[in-house]
C-alpha cells in the first residue's frame, strides 16, 4: 500500500483510510437507527391491537366493564349507541369517563368488532 507525506502526516494514498474514518459515524448512526426501529416494531407487537377484539378489550377495557362486560354496559342501548361511545368517547354522570377510542386509532369497523365481542362475553354469562 502507498503512503502519502503530507505536512509530516501519513496518510494512505488512495483515501481508502480516510474514507473508512468518514464513513464511522455514518455506520454508527445507521445502526442506532436499526436499533430504535426494531424496538419500535418490538413494542408495537407487545401492545393490544384494536383488529384482535379479545385482547384489545382485556388491555384498554376491562379495568371498568369487567372480564365479562359485567359493568358500564347497558343492553337498552343501540348499537349506534355503543358505537358512538366507543369512537367519540362518553362522560357519565360519575367517572371514569369513556375515552374517545376513534381520537386513538380504532375505525368504525374495529369498533364494530369490539362491541360484538362484548356482547358476546355478555351473553356468555
Amino acid at each position: 500500500m502507498e503512503v502519502a507525506h503530507i505536512g509530516g502526516e501519513r496518510f494512505f494514498a488512495k483515501g481508502g483510510f480516510m474514507n473508512r474514518i468518514k464513513t464511522i459515524p455514518v455506520g454508527i448512526a445507521l445502526l442506532l437507527l436499526t436499533v430504535l426501529v426494531l424496538f419500535g416494531m418490538a413494542r408495537a407487537q407487545g401492545e393490544a391491537q384494536p383488529s384482535d377484539p379479545a385482547a384489545y378489550f382485556k388491555a384498554k377495557c376491562v379495568a371498568c366493564h369487567g372480564q365479562k362486560a359485567e359493568k358500564k354496559f347497558d343492553p337498552a342501548l343501540t348499537d349506534d349507541q355503543y358505537l358512538d361511545a366507543i369512537l367519540k368517547g362518553k362522560k357519565p354522570e360519575k367517572p371514569p369517563n369513556m375515552p374517545a377510542y376513534g381520537e386513538k386509532g380504532v375505525t368504525a369497523e374495529q369498533a364494530k368488532g369490539l362491541l360484538e365481542y362484548m356482547k358476546q362475553l355478555r351473553s356468555a354469562q
